[in-house]
């Protein structure tokens, strides 16, 4: 039985660091010092801070200051020239193709920027579904109620999941719920939670032609 793949978007399927995250960061701070009257030093270390505690700045938002999800998401994935941004590998193509599975974009994202980034990359309809954080019921990852909703969606057993990611957070969440997991990373320090660690998700289609991916 071929597994189900849930592949993490930015910074996984594409490298995020360039253009994306930079645009998202001066978004975010933005928002925070109109919402929440900052100045820039002060609403950059909030966001920062809400990130580092809770794996997404949205659940800091949420948790304390009451923060609207839609219109937060809405604000600060507007991209004036998107195409432009999206940094990726068309051998992407060629994996997603050849790998056996059913596979899931799973992201902290909303959905109209991580359906858009997919279609700018041309592989969009390589994947049976995107999962984002609207159908996470904005419960982002590394949270459990995000990955439980997922699953009860898509029916799916755990055991049967490889996520596949560039957060280690994220991975100790879906090891903790039985599925197997890829750290898309150069670190030099493996986890106990990661199963296998690639520098590039490329690096998937190797490693399973070698060792067999069904289970």
């Amino acid at each position: 039985m071929h597994p189900v793949w849930l592949f993490d978007l930015d910074n996984t399927l594409h490298n995020a660091s360039p253009h994306i995250f930079p645009h998202i960061n001066r978004s975010m701070t933005a928002y925070l010092m109109r919402q929440l009257d900052l100045d820039e030093a002060a609403a950059n270390r909030l966001r920062v801070d809400y990130w580092r505690r809770y794996g997404a700045t949205l659940t800091g938002l949420m948790r304390h200051h009451a923060t609207d999800p839609r219109h937060f998401l809405h604000d600060t994935h507007q991209f004036p020239d998107l195409p432009r941004m999206v940094v990726f590998d068309n051998a992407l193509r060629h994996l997603l193709r050849r790998l056996p599975g059913k596979k899931i974009v799973f992201s902290n994202g909303p959905r109209h920027y991580a359906e858009a980034v997919l279609n700018i990359m041309g592989i969009r309809h390589l994947l049976a579904d995107v999962y984002a954080v609207e159908q996470m019921r904005y419960h982002p990852k590394p949270k459990r109620r995000g990955f439980l909703h997922l699953l009860k969606d898509h029916r799916l057993n755990p055991a049967r999941c490889i996520l596949v990611e560039d957060s280690a957070e994220n991975l100790r969440t879906a090891k903790r719920l039985g599925m197997r997991t890829v750290w898309i990373s150069r670190s030099l320090r493996q986890p106990d939670y990661v199963d296998i660690q690639l520098t590039s998700v490329l690096g998937l289609m190797r490693h399973t032609m070698r060792s067999g991916a069904s289970g």
